[in-house]
Order: C-alpha cells, then structure tokens, then sequence
C-alpha cells in the first residue's frame, strides 16, 4: 500500500499518473496547500520541504520498515523501481528517460512554474518577469516538440515512461501559460495521446473530487508566497 500525500498541482499529478496506470493500491491524503497543511509538523516529518507530493509505502522491496520519498521526480523513480514498470532496463533506453524526467525537473517544472506566478498570481504585473518566463515556456515547448518530431509516440521512444509522466501536468495548462499548442504539432499529438489513455482520465478525475475549489484566492497567496526558513523551523 502507497500512502499518497496529495493536492492537485502539477507535481501532485505526476504521481496519480503512475499509480493508475500501475495498478498499485494507494490512498490518498489531500494536503491542502492553500491552507497551509503542508507546515503541519506530521507532514514536514515524511517531506521536509514542505512540498507535495510525497508517498509512504508500507510495504517496501526490502521488507523492512515503511519508506518515505518527497520529491515527484525521486518517488516516480521510486516508483519505477519498485515495479519494473515505465523505466527500461538497459543502460541507454534507462537513460534517455532519465534525462528527460530531470529536464523536466530542472527545466519545464521550475520555468513554467515562474510562468504561472508572474502571469497569473503576483501581486503586481511586472512586464519583464512575464516576458521572461512566458518566453522561456515557449523555448522549452519548442525544444520537447523538435525532439518528438522524429515520430516517436514517447518521449523516451515506442514505450510510455516516468520521461512523459513528469512532463505532461506541465503542459496541461498550456492556455494559462500564454502558449498555442497549435504552434508545437508534434508536442500536441503526444499531449492528445496521453490525454486519451483511461490512467489519465481517472487521474484527473481523482483531482476533481479532492479539490472543488482550485481557484487561488487572497489568503491561499498569503499562505503559498509569504513563507521564509520560519515556517519550517517551527
């Protein structure tokens, strides 16, 4: 059993998208970050930087006590690990995917990420930071869609990996970062194939129920863009 501690941001999308598609038994634990959930003490215990997502598996490969992994990139490694599923084997194929999910990681995640903020929840609109970060979006776009356009259906190849998990919440809301799908042909069609697999659909769906208000109102911003080294050293 994975216990899932959970809100429906990107990151925490990740991880739905692996366990549905795993068939693994999980439960998930809202973290509501709008709140402040992610500063209660239990938490900060199993992820220490008082992000989501963050798992427990009760039932490790090693048989001994529970694991605890925070991160999305390092659980869906985890993940991937602990089934044998959606990470190759052989060296090359292992790294190709492993490239791209830290590309995603370091790259897409941390710069749309900026994208959303400034475009969308700053308090004041600074012109430069939106250019910035609007325009970087576009790049990392641009260099996903030259690297599928080879005709592969993955990112890593033939066989859907961690590589796409990580990166399709990313691009999911392509409008809200100021981006045209149309503009990314070969992007767009692997976005549509990954959107029509039924894991997907029941990932998001699972989002829906959670979190029925996902607008970010005064006293979330207050809670998600006020915090400094206090708030983990309570």
């Amino acid at each position: 059993m994975i216990d899932l501690y959970y809100w429906t941001t990107p990151n925490g999308h990740k991880i739905t998208l692996f366990l549905e598609e795993a068939g693994l038994p999980y439960r998930v634990h809202p973290i509501n970050i709008g709140k402040g959930e992610q500063f209660a003490p239990e938490f900060l215990r199993i992820s220490p930087n008082n992000r989501i997502p963050a798992i427990v598996d009760q039932e490790p490969g090693d048989a001994g006590a529970p694991v605890s992994v925070f991160e999305s990139g390092a659980i869906l490694l985890y993940l991937a690990d602990k089934t044998g599923r959606f990470i190759p084997q052989n060296l090359r194929s292992r790294t190709e995917v492993l490239q791209w999910l830290f590309w995603q990681m370091g790259g897409l995640g941390p710069m749309a990420g900026q994208n959303h903020h400034f475009v969308q929840y700053a308090p004041e609109r600074i012109p430069y930071a939106m250019e910035r970060y609007v325009k970087e979006t576009s790049r990392l776009y641009g260099v996903l869609n030259k690297h599928l356009a080879d005709g592969r259906a993955f990112i890593a190849g033939a066989d859907y990996s961690i590589a796409d998990m990580a990166c399709y919440p990313w691009i999911v809301p392509y409008e809200r970062q100021q981006q045209d799908l149309a503009q990314f042909p070969y992007l767009k069609a692997w976005f549509d194939r990954i959107a029509a697999r039924p894991a997907t659909q029941r990932a998001y769906e699972i989002a829906k129920n959670i979190n029925v208000a996902p607008t970010v109102d005064e006293a979330s911003k207050k809670v998600l863009f006020g915090q400094d080294a206090s708030s983990v050293q309570r």
